[in-house]
């Protein structure tokens, strides 16, 4: 009986959406399977561009005219009015663009004479292990594949009942050359050389868009991948890579290093010095040092660790663990409870898989990506998309997963705080539309990118309310103390200088964006720069009560909180439209796009919680109506969104209507890139990646957490179990939600009723939650270290049992 969850396809795949992920955070492989055996392999740190590509951005933006004195203008021409003046301001203050996440290598390891008839490809989803069986002439040979955290290698283990034969074949879509055969234990390593500034697609006018270092003052993007082998056979080493003959046991580790990667752990400057030799023997001596061991005991030693990373269970309709076949059971499967299940599951283990402590952040992608100019750099979007990627991770307690979107936050933090005194003169640090792994802070758009993207400074304030729900979440005083509150007080440093007061006394931003969303001007044409977007004002508003939160947290006399409170006291109110929905602009404008997939004017209500029934009445109503005018359908990141949103306003069949639409099969061309007006829907890919298309990770990543808030909730003070579960969502149970203030909850349903819930609390503190089912409150001790079953006695009609709208302690 398997006991536990396994995804099946019933042949090997022929295109890369077809291919299995795995991954453990640095690096990643697209798994074909079949005879040929290929893995499309990316290294997280192998990106285009230099580290110090953001600075020489700056310097030059500064000299041709960005800067304060621009700045005062382009408000200037918003108070007269005159938003085409503003506008054309503004283009001096957009940079080039973000880099680009590479393909890096493809392994190919064929077995001679092999079918694959028959022998379906199994990716376990706990173990993230994928198995086959292939069959060749006298017999059968089965080839497991991991890639593993601990030995930081891709292995794959061969097993036969009779004696077979291999090849082993390293290329790459970069410039690389095979340098070694037969290293260490044995082996080959490819040297490989990335580009040091990579163009997106949208610059068509960019020469090359590719390019090089060509001289040897430039950076040197130099990375290596290694592969180790151990077998009982014969290996024969050639000029491209191995061939392994009269085998019944082949072990292969595939390990790679780059220059990268030694900056992004801030190696001082050894980054600079290190040779070539130096790096490539990194990747040489962890490959080696993986064959050499017992392949169980790396198996071992890698389901563990997995383990370790992911806390949260689902069983959504009752059923788990089994082999399911993906085209028939999720894709074009008709239970709905059991596709929820699925979604939460995997987008867990992508996450488990694409990002881990140490490492770079996922992308637009995760870790896995074949274009060498993929959809928008495959970089960070961060005015929603990399946000997304980890609402899910401190709910489902996946810490070590979490740790690299602190790591970025730091780095554009560095970059972002020149960029706020040069560009803005102000205080902190800033960070706009996109990232990338160098801490990219700047406007991009080439001075002729569009405001409504370009042109967005609330990038950097959205982030750090990611780092703030992990402390929430987790509780970790010292991880607020010496990683969040710095980069937090240096987001409160910028807003406070970045808002300014307008006729009435009210501090507003100005100029402001509302995401990629646009309304009809003053001259009736459209434009996207106005005065004080309602998502900057709900970013602001809870980036400074959640720094109020912070020092009382951290016991600090920190002079920030007094002008925090005056600023807080005079922010201008968000405004309800004629029509009772909740304004996007300070002003009630034409929209151009009713039906806009982003809905930035609801970031109050989730991901943050500064608009709540209970808090907010009236703003509550006026964003229900909103995000009904929005409508359905889109793109997987909006139905990611809206099922979260429809969760907190407790519409649960809504929510589960959205999912049902975002877990249909998308069976078009996944390479095309289809309208952002919503006039497409996309769907899953034959490997249940999401797609508009392109693919984009956010929506597989974005669906636990949103899955997560129909289940349990727990801002504004209150813990609510099944808040928002859909009618048809009968039975079930879950285990390993987090609850903020650092509880973790289990609960189980029945006939469409809470049947048990218990809290377990993982800190040194007691803690007293008040937690909330089918209108009833109960207030529920847990001690320091104990779990407690939530009585169902204990609830009463009482209203609110934690004053003050916070988790009582």
């Amino acid at each position: 009986m398997t006991r536990t969850l396994q995804l099946s396809w019933p042949t090997p795949a022929e295109r890369w959406d077809e291919a299995v992920p795995l991954g453990n955070g640095r690096i990643g492989a697209m798994a074909f399977g079949g005879p040929s055996g290929r893995y499309a392999l990316n290294d997280a740190t192998v990106w285009s561009g230099t580290p110090d590509g953001p600075a020489q951005a700056l310097r030059d933006l500064i000299a041709a005219g960005a800067g304060p004195a621009r700045l005062a203008q382009v408000r200037a021409a918003l108070d007269a009015g005159d938003v085409r003046t503003a506008e054309g301001l503004l283009m001096a203050f957009e940079g080039r663009y973000s880099q680009e996440f590479l393909p890096f290598a493809d392994l190919e390891l064929r077995i001679a004479n092999a079918s694959a008839d028959d022998s379906p490809r199994v990716l376990d989803l706990d173990d993230a292990v994928l198995t086959e069986t292939l069959r060749v002439p006298a017999g059968t040979v089965r080839r497991r594949s991991w890639v593993s955290a601990p030995a930081q290698a891709l292995l794959i283990e061969l097993t036969a009942d009779v004696e077979f034969a291999a090849s082993i074949a390293l290329t790459t879509p970069l410039r690389g050359d095979v340098v070694m055969a037969g290293h260490g234990a044995q082996g080959v390593t490819l040297d490989i050389t990335a580009p040091i500034d990579g163009a997106p697609l949208h610059e068509s006018s960019v020469e090359p868009p590719l390019r090089y270092a060509e001289s040897d003052t430039d950076f040197d993007a130099f990375a290596a991948v290694a592969v180790g082998v151990d077998t009982d056979g014969f290996v024969d080493f050639e000029p491209s890579g191995a061939t392994v003959h009269g085998a019944r046991r082949l072990l292969v580790a595939l390990s790679t290093s780059s220059r990268a990667a030694s900056w992004w752990a801030g190696e001082d400057g050894e980054w600079r010095t290190a040779s070539r030799e130096a790096i490539r023997d990194l990747a040489i001596g962890q490959a080696d040092a993986a064959v050499r061991r017992d392949p169980s005991a790396l198996l071992a030693e890698h389901v563990a660790d997995r383990r370790h990373v992911a806390r949260a269970r689902f069983a959504i309709g009752g059923r788990r663990e089994g082999t399911w076949d993906v085209d028939r059971d999720i894709r074009h499967g008709t239970d709905l409870q059991f596709k929820a299940t699925m979604a939460a599951e995997f987008g867990a283990y992508l996450l488990a898989s694409s990002s881990r402590a140490g490492g770079t952040a996922a992308n637009l992608q995760g870790i896995w990506n074949d274009q060498l100019r993929p959809a928008w750099s495959s970089n960070y979007t961060i005015n929603i998309n990399t946000q997304m990627n980890y609402w899910a991770a401190p709910v489902l307690g996946m810490d070590d997963a979490f740790e690299p979107l602190i790591a970025l936050v730091e780095h554009v933090a560095r970059t972002g705080a020149d960029t706020a005194r040069e560009l803005y003169g102000a205080r902190g640090w800033v960070a706009h539309h996109n990232t990338d792994m160098w801490g990219w802070s700047l406007p991009v758009g080439m001075g002729h990118g569009a405001p409504s993207w370009a042109i967005w400074m609330m990038g950097g304030v959205w982030l750090t309310h990611n780092l703030w729900d992990a402390y929430e979440f987790g509780g970790d005083i010292e991880l607020l103390r010496t990683r969040i509150w710095p980069v937090m007080r240096g987001a409160v440093e910028f807003c406070l200088d970045w808002l300014v007061p307008g006729p009435d006394g009210k501090l507003r931003t100005s100029p402001s964006t509302a995401p990629e969303n646009s309304f009809i001007g003053p001259d009736g044409e459209p434009t996207a720069i106005g005065l004080t977007a309602t998502s900057d004002l709900h970013l602001i508003a809870s980036l400074f009560e959640r720094a109020l939160a912070a020092i009382a947290a951290l016991g600090v006399d920190d002079p920030l909180a007094a002008d925090i409170d005056r600023a807080l006291a005079a922010l201008a109110p968000v405004g309800i439209r004629p029509d009772g929905r909740l304004r996007e602009w300070s002003a009630d404008v034409v929209e151009v796009e009713p039906l806009h997939r982003h809905l930035s004017p609801l970031v109050g209500m989730y991901p943050l919680d500064v608009i709540t029934r209970e808090r907010t009445p009236e703003l509550f109503d006026a964003s229900v109506r909103l995000l009904d005018a929005r409508g359905p359908g889109a793109m997987g990141w909006s139905w990611a969104w809206k099922i979260a949103l429809r969760a907190r306003t407790g519409d649960g069949d809504g929510a589960a209507a959205l999912l049902d639409e975002a877990l249909t099969p998308f069976d078009g061309d996944a390479t095309r890139h289809g309208p952002v007006d919503g006039s497409e829907w996309g769907g899953l890919l034959p490997n249940l990646f999401s797609t508009h298309p392109p693919f984009q990770i956010d929506a597989n990543l974005g669906f636990p957490a949103a899955i997560a808030e129909m289940l349990v909730q727990s801002h504004g003070g209150v813990t609510r179990l099944l808040p928002a579960l859909p009618s048809t969502w009968t039975e079930g149970e879950v285990q390993g939600l987090g609850v903020r203030t650092g509880l973790v909850a289990d609960l189980a349903w029945h006939g469409g009723s809470l049947a048990s819930a218990r809290l377990h609390n993982r800190g040194a503190e007691d803690r007293k939650v008040a937690v909330e089912y089918a209108g009833r409150d109960a207030l529920v001790r847990v001690p320091a270290g104990a779990s407690v079953d939530v009585p169902e006695e204990g609830f009463t009609d009482a209203a609110s049992l934690a004053p003050g709208g916070r988790h009582a302690r």
